[in-house]
């Protein structure tokens, strides 16, 4: 019997598809989200031979304003047991050199779906008593990011965002999860720019299955935040006790040195 459904966000490849493989094996019947429908069928058949779940995949684009009211509206009598808001991405750059329409967009899928989608869903599950949000954002959210200032920017609306939801859930029975790896290797790489960046092949960069592995097992276990990995660690835990201003320099240095 199914244990309930798991709707995953940007679950076509890398952390969201690792999501969709964890919550399938443990009895979840999954509602894939992402913009190639051929790589969600695939991975969803995939996982119903494996785990005889169901699996619907629903091609959309999240930053087209109306695409989580599309979805709700696909999901009328589907209870959303667990909401993983895994969608996302970055784009390096100076920021008075970037697209102003990409900026658009980053913003449209880090902050503005994940937000609504979080608004539309959330209720069934206070109303239930029970239910789960598990919210992907990065240690880049704890530090101000020159060079991805929008992206930085984004991942530290979802930490704040995050917390304080799971303050104002507190005893209602649905638990509120923040993520926040730091270089995973997925296909945001290529996607950001960065697929030739030093960062990505410094030793200690963890795999996209190990990083979805924390986040489930977070949630699982009621965690607010997980940062997983120990250099991911001490990566969100040394601003707190380094100069402000210094903060972004170091930053940007490590952006230059880096990509």
């Amino acid at each position: 019997m199914s244990t309930g459904t798991a709707l995953i966000t940007g679950a076509s490849s890398g952390i969201g598809a690792e999501f969709a493989k964890l919550y399938a094996a443990a009895g979840y019947d999954l509602v894939l989200v992402a913009r190639r429908l051929a790589r969600l069928e695939e991975i969803g058949a995939d996982l119903t031979r494996r785990h005889g779940v169901r699996c619907e995949a629903v091609e959309l684009d999240l930053s087209d304003r109306e695409a989580p009211r599309t979805l709700a509206a696909r999901l009328p009598n589907a209870s959303v047991d667990v909401l993983v808001n895994n969608a996302g991405f970055g784009r390096v750059g100076a920021f008075a050199d970037s697209d102003p329409a990409a900026v658009e967009r980053m913003i449209a899928v880090n902050i503005s779906a994940l937000t609504a989608l979080t608004r539309l869903f959330v209720p069934a599950m206070v109303s239930r008593g029970r239910g789960g949000v598990l919210n992907v954002a990065s240690t880049a959210g704890f530090v101000p990011g020159p060079l991805m200032a929008v992206y930085y920017a984004t991942k530290a609306y979802v930490i704040s965002f995050t917390e304080a939801l799971a303050e104002e859930l507190r005893g209602s029975g649905v638990r509120v999860t923040v993520l926040c790896p730091g270089p995973t290797t997925t296909e945001f790489q290529t996607v950001s720019g960065m697929q030739s960046a030093r960062l990505f092949r410094m030793p200690g960069i963890m795999d996209a299955a190990s990083v979805a592995r924390a986040g489930y097992l977070g949630l699982a276990r009621g965690r607010r935040m997980v940062v997983p990995g120990p250099l991911n660690k001490l990566t969100a835990f040394a601003p707190r006790v380094s100069p402000r201003g210094l903060v972004p320099r170091v930053v940007r240095l490590l952006q230059q040195r880096f990509h």
